[in-house]
């Protein structure tokens, strides 16, 4: 048998030694898997937002782990050391901020109800005609037309101002704050726009009414303020009625005075009742004080916007112009206004979004150049539309011609754009350029060097060319949308 080979291996030699040799380390072998890949897709979003490998350092130590699980583990000797091969491992990808509600998207109702608000006390001046039948001036206007422009323009700065100090303390204090701030000043305005008619002079019949619209005009300010447009319009109902019946034939005329007081009563009453409503609700103080001059440039915008549309209104009939009274483009440009304000809202919201998708400032610009434009063409392409639809249904009516609906919509650009910059708290711009356009076109009608439509044409563009480019450079910056 010795010489035959052993088919099982001999039995071990029995140990002399308890102890324990341990066993030698052994390299990873090259098709295992790198548990530094398995970390860096673990950490994968983390990596990939990080700015500085310090970021993702601090991540590490946050879930606990030591110098010694990371030399063990991955081979490195601490976790800055980990966290920049992390770092370099995974490509850069900063995941996009969550959209961003747009805090101005609103709904264009209310804003075609403030339009119908803004239009119906227009049938006022059909219904209150006999308190003007007292003859004609030398312009061949009713007497006493300008003792109501008067009052009117007066009224319409003094309730711009008041509307922007009492929107003031609506934000600082709430409605109890704006209810004291109305309360003075809607009943100071209606006495300075009665003595304003009363220095011009008129029958009495035109002073009556120029009060009457000193009254309705604080009043509606008071309601518009406060959020109140639904009370306005029911205070509306008579005179729409009776102005509705005016298209037909005309109502008798103590009718119509007894709706054109119902209306203005109305509107006294509701006013009246907010305001007393507002005493009874909660409200702190006033908030920190505003000096009364940063309403100025408000009440001034007001001003020269109210002498735009008078000479708009009345331009061709001061001059002996032919072309008549221009009130079918008044009643288009005032229900524009809802429009105008809709867009005013959208126009802020897309700006927004302009500064969202913008990566450097010429590009912010650019977007806001755009979106300006984009607004500014929808509010002419409405106000086109209201021009043409109102001249095309007013009875008798003239039509605008080019040079007319060329100077309108220059009109139309001032104010729209004039109120965007005021929205945004650039006030004094608006105001000396409506101010220099009002200016100029009354002086070139003195003078008479231009007809109407050509005065006004040259003076608004000129206006709406400094306005928008205003408005540009204020959209272009990121300050404008904090």
């Amino acid at each position: 048998m010795s010489g035959l080979l052993r088919l099982v291996p001999d039995e071990p030699e029995p140990a002399h030694d308890l102890a324990v040799v341990p066993a030698p380390t052994r390299s990873r072998p090259r098709w295992a898997a790198d548990p530094l890949d398995e970390l860096a897709e673990e950490l994968g979003t983390v990596c990939a937002a990080a700015v500085h490998p310090d970021e993702i350092a601090a991540v590490l130590e946050a879930d606990g782990l030591t110098g010694e699980q990371i030399a063990e583990r991955y081979g490195r000797t601490d976790a800055f050391e980990l966290a920049a091969e992390l770092y370099a491992r995974v490509p850069r990808s900063h995941p996009e901020p969550d959209p961003r509600p747009d805090p101005w998207r609103v709904a264009p109702w209310p804003f075609l109800l403030r339009s119908v608000v803004f239009t119906l006390p227009g049938f006022g001046y059909a219904l209150g005609s006999p308190l003007l039948d007292g003859g004609r001036d030398r312009f061949g206007l009713p007497v006493g037309t300008g003792a109501l422009v008067a009052s009117a323009l007066v009224a319409w700065a003094w309730n711009q101002a008041l509307a922007h100090r009492a929107y003031l303390r609506l934000a600082a204090g709430g409605r109890a704050a704006a209810g004291r701030c109305l309360s003075t000043g809607a009943p100071l305005g209606a006495l300075l726009a009665t003595g304003a008619a009363l220095a011009v002079g008129a029958p009495v019949g035109a002073l009556a009414f120029a009060a009457g619209q000193a009254l309705y005009l604080a009043a509606a300010t008071v309601l518009l303020v406060l959020g109140r447009e639904r009370l306005l319009l029911l205070a509306l109902l008579p005179t729409a009625t009776g102005g509705a019946v005016a298209l037909v034939t005309r109502p008798p005329d103590a009718l119509g005075l007894a709706l054109l007081l119902a209306s203005a009563g109305g509107a006294l009453f509701a006013a009246g009742y907010e305001i007393t409503r507002t005493r009874r609700e909660s409200g702190g103080a006033d908030g920190p004080g505003t000096p009364l001059l940063a309403s100025l440039p408000y009440g001034l915008f007001g001003l020269g916007c109210g002498v735009l549309t008078t000479v708009a209104a009345l331009g061709d009939v001061l001059v002996h112009h032919p072309g008549g009274p221009g009130a079918p483009a008044v009643l288009a440009l005032t229900l524009s206004m809802g429009v105008a304000e809709w867009l005013l809202h959208r126009c802020r919201g897309m700006a927004l979004g302009a500064l969202s998708a913008a990566t450097t400032t010429t590009g912010l610009l650019l977007r806001a150049a755009r979106v300006l434009a984009l607004c500014a063409a929808g509010y002419l392409a409405a106000l086109t539309v209201l021009l043409l639809a109102v001249g095309a249904l007013w009875p008798d009516g003239p039509r605008p011609t080019p040079a007319r609906l060329a100077a309108l919509l220059a009109l139309g650009t001032v104010l729209w754009s004039g109120l965007l910059l005021q929205a945004y708290g650039t006030a004094w711009i608006p105001a000396l350029l409506c101010l220099g356009a009002a200016g100029a076109e009354t002086c070139a009608l003195v003078l008479h060097l231009s007809s109407p439509a050509t005065a006004q044409l040259v003076a608004c563009t000129g206006a709406a060319a400094g306005l928008l480019a205003a408005a540009t450079a204020l959209l272009g910056r990121i300050t404008t949308h904090r």
